[in-house]
């Protein structure tokens, strides 16, 4: 017999593992009341008896719940399980049941691309300025806004999340100038969070702006070991983006210069105010004086980038660290002393605490492969344990040569990982687009404001996708690729159909609605229930007839699962002999979620019940035994989806 799913607070089903951190496991979840798939974030058990980690897993609970916004993944339930450890011992694990999000992480993104097209840089940007604006009016400041932090559904939404060390701002103050923790991930921390004081909204769109400046240039504002990064936030002026990547225009530089400035009160001061600027760039509006003005303060820190070697990059890691702040006393206005700033760093040094666990993740040298043809490239990565991933770019290198790459050569990098690698695609060579999801008519517009007049549709369809009949798949040259704008650009559109997977048969019924869900449809609502007396097949698909067929994207399929029936006992009076006799009957539960019937020791069918009637109580005669048996119930339909 198949063991049952564990199951979480009586309602929700725990399923495949989707997510690990240093702190929590994730799994990917069923909701057995609505019939929906949840993420669950569960505490790991090993750190359940840490008060530290378990008041900021309650913290986050309680945090998100009460956020509700179509950029911030949705909390909808909490709780905690007790487990029985070996030697009998109890612990409470705590758990959060999430909206489950089909996407990437924006690190994952970023790993994979390297960086993105500006305008798709802004327009993340500013869904993550959505997300934080809505908190922020609720009094919620994030304080770890990073990469790993956000995700991206498969049609580009963005959704922030993990609330774990966000704190309502009316207790930010008590919290940041006691003896607590400077908290954040080093890359991606404000000044004011580096040097322990107190932190507002303010604090996350620093964070934000290091976010926006990655995705536009492929790298953070600074970058080094964490004591020297704290450093760095506090003293140093980063370089425009465009001092990495050239195709970074202007407004989008001041817009990134400004949501960097040291000063809180010098850089956006709302996120609504960021991402109206973002905005204006995108549109080639004007930007706002203030981002103008920062732009062109970072001239001199343009120049010494141009001039300095190239740092030693961390691998992409989003560790939160706590960095321990031993009370100091309140900061005066003005310039950190060199003695001060010397203790800091003393103290992060040996205070550096990895909240999300030690990382054991295997490093390696990343080979340079400036200069070489593509297939020279291809084949040194691959003989250094590295996956290389090429696209063209504009340059008046020799054709197909490797012009940039990253990481940089010389540079760590974990075992197996990806290496952007940019060829050369000659001077007169444009970026494709991105245009997937769009419709023909939508794709040919964007490509065209882009320079590609000469577009094409591939005549045949693509099946088994997400997108809708008539939407783009792909085309060819593939997205972000440097193509010249002459070439012709084909696009290869969805035929809206899918296959019903044909193996979902003896399946137990919550891997079948996961497998329907990778295939991009849903099982009907409700399924059909097919009562069984055998307990071995319980909750099992009975049938799926349209299974190997061609159906729209996101159909509902119907389906047959089996459910428990209960067996009733009827005893008659017994008659003027001595002889009793017994009647059995079935009949079939009408939803999997409903109790057994039974009925009293005395009670007795009545002979005009209906075939799917349960026995009467009020029957006084016992069926004859020459009358025709009742026929066996009909299956009915489940309000819910089958659960045991």
């Amino acid at each position: 017999m198949t063991q049952a799913p564990r199951l979480l607070g009586g309602r929700y089903e725990v399923g495949e593992l989707i997510g690990r951190g240093g702190m929590a496991e994730v799994h990917l979840g069923h909701d057995t009341r609505l019939g929906r798939p949840v993420a669950i974030k569960m505490l790991r058990s090993d750190l359940a008896r840490d008060s530290t980690f378990l008041t900021r897993f309650r913290r986050e609970a309680k945090s998100a719940a009460g956020l509700n916004h179509h950029a911030i993944v949705a909390v909808y339930d909490s709780g905690e399980e007790t487990y029985t450890e070996t030697g009998g011992a109890e612990i409470g694990v705590p758990y959060i049941v999430m909206e489950y999000v089909d996407g990437d992480t924006l690190r994952d993104v970023l790993n994979a691309e390297g960086h993105l097209s500006p305008d798709e840089a802004a327009r993340i940007t500013q869904g993550i300025l959505s997300a934080l604006e809505y908190s922020h009016s609720r009094g919620i400041v994030h304080r770890d806004i990073k990469p790993a932090n956000v995700m991206l559904t498969r049609g580009g939404q963005v959704k922030v999340m993990d609330f774990g060390i966000a704190r309502a701002l009316a207790d930010v103050g008590a919290t940041m100038t006691s003896a607590q923790a400077v908290v954040g991930t080093a890359r991606y921390l404000s000044p004011e969070q580096a040097k322990g004081d107190q932190v507002d909204e303010r604090s996350d769109l620093y964070s934000a702006g290091c976010v926006f400046y990655e995705l536009l240039c492929g790298r953070t504002p600074f970058v080094g070991e964490p004591v020297s990064l704290v450093y760095q936030h506090i003293s140093d002026r980063p370089a425009p983006p465009s001092s990495y990547e050239p195709t970074v225009p202007k407004p989008m530089d001041a817009v990134a210069m400004h949501s960097l400035e040291k000063p809180r009160e010098g850089r956006y001061q709302t996120a609504g105010d960021f991402r109206a600027d973002l905005q204006n760039a995108r549109t080639n509006t004007p930007v706002s004086a203030a981002a103008t003005a920062s732009l062109a303060a970072a001239g001199g820190a343009a120049a010494a980038a141009a001039k300095a070697p190239a740092p030693v990059e961390q691998p992409r890691r989003d560790s939160t660290r706590e960095i321990a702040d031993r009370g100091r006393r309140p900061n005066h206005v003005g310039l950190w002393t060199a003695a001060v700033i010397a203790a800091l760093l003393a103290i992060l040094g040996v205070g550096y605490l990895v909240m999300n666990g030690q990382d054991e993740t295997k490093l390696a040298s990343v080979p340079s492969v400036r200069g070489f043809t593509e297939q020279a490239a291809d084949q040194t990565l691959r003989n250094a344990g590295f996956v290389p991933s090429f696209r063209k770019v504009t340059s008046d290198a020799t054709l197909d040569t490797v012009v940039a790459q990253r990481p940089n050569g010389g540079e760590p990098a974990e075992s197996g990982s990806t290496v952007t690698v940019d060829l050369s695609g000659g001077p007169n060579v444009r970026t494709v687009p991105s245009v997937v999801g769009k419709t023909e008519q939508q794709a040919r517009k964007i490509l065209g404001d882009n320079g590609f007049d000469k577009v094409a549709v591939d005549p045949t369809r693509v099946d088994d996708t997400e997108y809708a009949e008539g939407q783009v798949t792909s085309t060819d040259p593939i997205e972000n690729s440097a193509a010249p704008p002459t070439q012709t650009i084909t696009l290869k559109l969805s035929s809206g159909k899918v296959t019903v997977p044909s193996n979902l048969e003896g399946m137990n019924f919550f891997a079948a609605q996961q497998a329907l869900a990778k295939a991009h449809l849903q099982p009907a609502d409700p399924p059909t229930s097919v009562p069984t007396s055998n307990s071995d097949l319980w909750d099992k698909v009975q049938d799926v007839p349209d299974a190997g067929k061609k159906v729209a994207v996101n159909s509902r399929i119907a389906i047959s699962v089996y459910t428990r029936s209960s067996t009733v006992t009827v005893n008659p009076p017994p008659p003027s002999s001595t002889t009793t006799t017994t009647t059995t009957t079935t009949s079939s539960t009408s939803s999997p979620t409903s109790s057994p019937t039974s009925s009293s020791p005395t009670s007795t069918p009545s002979s005009t019940s209906s075939p799917t009637s349960s026995p009467s109580p009020t029957s006084t005669a016992p069926p004859s035994p020459t009358s025709t048996p009742p026929k066996p119930s009909t299956p009915s339909t489940p309000q819910t989806p089958p659960n045991r």
